[in-house]
């Protein structure tokens, strides 16, 4: 039903509110200079109300745009999740974090699957980018077409960086050292410009790629077989119906698997994340009496799909939220999140009121213990921008309680479980399924200080 109320229609009655709050003003001030005596009155011009409105109207320009612009959150490696230590900055502590922390036995740290890397609208017609996925450095580039390619990045002649100056030719990238072009198709080298025939072993290595729901995502398997399954189309995303309302960016130190994880570790929501959100991230201060009139509740269940979709599980989690131990229904948020892979997450939001929405949760491995994660937020377009802002705003503060836990904890093979905690076996039996035989492991381990 929110659905047929054209966002044309609801700007102009925000403006038409914004133009009676103004109207009121200057009339109240009319009304006080026709009661003063007509000389005071002439000697106020500053008081006239044409001259109020002009003033205020910049102002409720400004609010309005601040308003509906897309919320953008991005934090490097050390802004979230470490608690300084005295002496020392964030971030000479995160690198002590680091060093010292335990990582236990972990399983494979890179799984075979598809990983976000891009926002498909940073990524210009003819521009390059130089990305980190799973230990790799690659080479994305748009052709003038659309068309989208990602390559290793170094140049197999001489090691030239193609991210680094290269220039997209058609549909080659140029290296920007000796001008070899490789086909981003199947990586051949379709030119050397000062040689008289090509090799035919002169090629580059390619990444499978797609560009969807306005974003890019690449495919990274171990044994370099071809993509055994899709990223599934957001038909609203793609039709315009949900529209770009902000995003989230975080880098998480542990190892993957530990981040989808979490959406069978029922136990953790119930007490982690149900302090309000005016609580904030601090974990030393999330349990504060001063907030705890703010009480958020979970109603959760995590199960695997069956085939063909056995690469996929959901989540179906009822949200509501307590006031002075009142239950708000207000507030009361249904959320069903659907993984995709190891690093795909599509979580869909629905409210009684205030429509519908989805988040889309990136989980790429840049380095073995080091996770790119973004969350981006569409929503339907007829509804006011601030609503999918405070969801993703709220939904940023709930994450990032969870970075402080991963940026700190050991991953334990065998953990101590109760029967309460089945789930948590079950996803990990569910999660195997994207490592192989050659999946890489971490090649050393940091149990201490001494190196």
């Amino acid at each position: 039903m929110m659905e047929s109320v054209p966002r044309s229609l609801l700007a102009l009655s925000v403006l038409c509110v914004l133009g009676a709050v103004l109207l009121a003003s200057a009339g109240s001030l009319l009304l006080s200079a026709r009661l003063l005596p007509r000389s005071a009155a002439s000697s106020s011009p500053a008081r006239s109300p044409v001259l109020l409105c002009l003033a205020l109207l910049p102002l409720g320009l400004w609010g309005w745009r601040l308003l509906s612009r897309p919320l953008e959150v991005l934090r490097s490696p050390d802004d979230v999740g470490y608690i300084p230590e005295r002496g020392r900055s964030r971030g000479q502590t995160a690198n002590m974090v680091r060093r010292r922390r335990k990582k236990g036995d972990l399983p494979p740290v890179y799984p075979n699957g598809w990983y976000h890397v891009l926002d498909s609208p940073l990524l210009l017609p003819g521009a390059v980018h130089n990305l980190t996925v799973c230990g790799e450095q690659i080479a994305v580039y748009r052709t003038l077409d659309g068309k989208v390619y990602a390559v290793d990045a170094y140049c197999p002649h001489l090691g030239a960086n193609l991210a680094v100056g290269g220039r997209v030719v058609g549909d080659c990238i140029e290296c920007p050292f000796h001008g070899w072009q490789f086909c981003g198709e199947d990586g051949k080298c379709a030119r050397i410009p000062y040689a008289e025939k090509v090799p035919e072993f002169a090629k580059i290595k390619t990444w499978p790629c797609c560009d969807i729901n306005e974003m890019i995502f690449i495919w990274y398997h171990c044994d370099r077989i071809e993509p055994t399954w899709k990223i599934p189309e957001q038909e609203e995303i793609t039709s315009k119906k949900w529209i770009y309302r902000g995003r989230t960016e975080h880098y998480v130190n542990s190892h993957i698997e530990e981040i989808p994880e979490n959406a069978a570790d029922i136990a953790h929501l119930a007490f982690l994340h149900e302090p309000g959100i005016l609580s904030g991230i601090d974990l030393r201060y999330t349990k504060s009496r001063i907030w705890d009139f703010l009480k958020h509740t979970w109603q959760v269940r995590w199960e695997p799909e069956p085939a063909p979709n056995k690469h996929c599980s959901q989540m179906f989690l009822h949200h509501a939220s307590m006031v002075f131990g009142k239950h708000v229904s207000l507030l009361d948020v249904d959320v069903v999140a659907r993984q995709v892979g190891p690093g795909v997450v599509f979580l869909h939001f629905s409210h009684a009121f205030l429509g519908q929405g989805i988040i889309l949760q990136g989980v790429t491995p840049v380095e073995p213990l080091l996770q790119k994660v973004s969350h981006s937020i569409y929503y339907q377009k007829n509804i006011p921008a601030i609503v999918p802002k405070f969801i993703l705003k709220a939904e940023c503060i709930q994450f990032e309680r969870d970075v402080m836990v991963w940026n700190n904890k050991k991953y334990i093979s065998k953990p101590l479980l109760v029967k309460e905690d089945s789930a948590i076996q079950k996803h990990r039996r569910w999660y195997s399924q994207f490592y192989s035989e050659n999946s890489p492991q971490l090649s050393f381990q940091e149990d201490s200080l001494d190196w």
